[in-house]
């Protein structure tokens, strides 16, 4: 882990890179788990976040770039971890906020927001607080 310059101690931040293939989802749903974790985060937090990581992967895969990788940024910042998932996609649209994915992430994540980059990048942004919304 790294630390951002600016904030030193406040913010950590980690990024893991992998093939855009959900045989790959396993080691971020483990990244995200040990981080949450971290910030003791409650294990039914960790879980929402989890699944909540793991449903924007799957959504962006849909039209990611077969054979680009899948990027995963974590940021810990006092009580709050916000995860940035991207991918290269074929047509960069965003992604449909009517869906019952979408649903599922505002639930599970808090924040949720996405973004398209010119090089038709597609990125999904969860935050996710300790203690808020969603935990059971």
């Amino acid at each position: 882990m790294s630390q951002i310059d600016g904030e030193p101690g406040v913010q950590d931040f980690v990024e893991v890179r992998l093939p855009a293939a959900g045989a790959y989802l396993s080691v971020l749903r483990t990244a995200t788990a040990g981080l949450a974790a971290r910030l003791d985060f409650t294990l039914d937090e960790i879980e929402d976040l989890r699944i909540a990581v793991d449903e924007a992967c799957a959504i962006l895969l849909q039209q990611a770039v077969p054979g680009s990788v899948l990027s995963c940024e974590f940021r810990l910042v006092g009580d709050s971890l916000k995860v940035i998932v991207s991918a290269p996609t074929t047509d960069g649209r965003a992604p449909e906020r009517d869906t019952f994915a979408w649903t599922v992430l505002s639930a599970l994540a808090g924040e949720v927001e996405s973004a398209v980059a010119e090089d038709k990048t597609v990125s999904i942004s969860l935050h996710k607080k300790r203690g808020g919304p969603a935990t059971h």
